[in-house]
């Protein structure tokens, strides 16, 4: 007679790869149907695609992390030194991807007070900036503005606490040290996927808007100096949070190997 119990158990144990993997295939979906609201400009789309697909990560991850196998052994020891967050995060980009959560929040508030407010289309207020031009009023856009920055507001009020959360449940409950890696290391890379993406998004938006008029000067300087570097740098943070989500262990550096402590 077969015994199943293995087989139960290598299923179990592998259950927090297929909710990561998951939620990234479920948000891709959901991106795509966001993607053919026709009676939403595109702009919009692109931020509900990028809001939708980042919390579906976010979401499968930590799905992942409920049904990760805890050690069932009854012995357990104890270290006489305190476990910290800081200590399961990635050494590196960890601190990196918070600084850019800081800047993003910074950057939609700073559009936000910019953006061009009409008071008689208070739906539509933050779609573009109005600069003066060789003395002329120009409006540029798309810029993001309340309009456009909502969702992305939304979504970091949601997923910041919830990350949060999870980090501190992950650092002083049970596991075992490369299984508190892991699980660190897939919840930073979820959240840090969602805030690079809308930041990148929100740069780009930002940067088309600017070079769009004719007095390139300040506004080119900023662009080529600011917003292009940060743009290839939200790209890199994409590219590693997603590869963190799907194999957290692909991206480990020498500082932050497990069993250092």
């Amino acid at each position: 007679m077969l015994d199943t119990a293995p087989l139960q158990h290598r299923l179990l144990d592998h259950a927090d790869h297929y909710a990561r993997w998951s939620g990234l295939a479920i948000g891709l979906v959901v991106a795509q149907e966001l993607s053919t609201l026709g009676h939403i400009e595109f702009e919009q789309r692109v931020v509900f695609c990028l809001t939708a697909f980042g919390l579906c990560a976010v979401a499968g991850v930590l799905l992942a992390d409920a049904l990760t196998l805890r050690p069932q052994d009854a012995v357990r020891t104890a270290s006489l030194a305190p476990r910290l967050v800081r200590d399961h995060v990635p050494p590196r980009m960890g601190p990196l991807i918070a600084l850019q959560g800081v800047s993003l929040v910074a950057l939609l508030v700073i559009t936000a007070a910019t953006a061009s407010v009409d008071g008689d289309r208070m739906f539509i207020t933050g779609k573009a900036v109005d600069i003066t031009c060789n003395g002329m009023r120009a409006t540029l856009g798309p810029w993001p503005g309340l309009y456009y920055s909502l969702p992305m507001f939304g979504a970091l009020a949601i997923a910041t606490p919830t990350c949060v959360w999870a980090l501190r449940r992950i650092a002083h409950g049970p596991g075992e040290e490369q299984q508190r890696h892991d699980r660190a290391w897939a919840v930073t890379g979820a959240w840090g996927l969602l805030v690079s993406s809308q930041q990148l998004y929100a740069v780009l938006m930002i940067s088309v808007a600017l070079t769009e008029t004719g007095c390139a000067g300040t506004l080119g300087a900023i662009t080529f100096w600011v917003f292009y570097p940060l743009a290839l740098l939200n790209l890199f943070t994409v590219v590693w949070s997603l590869v963190t989500v799907v194999a957290p262990r692909a991206v480990e550096d020498e500082d932050g190997a497990p069993g250092d402590e």
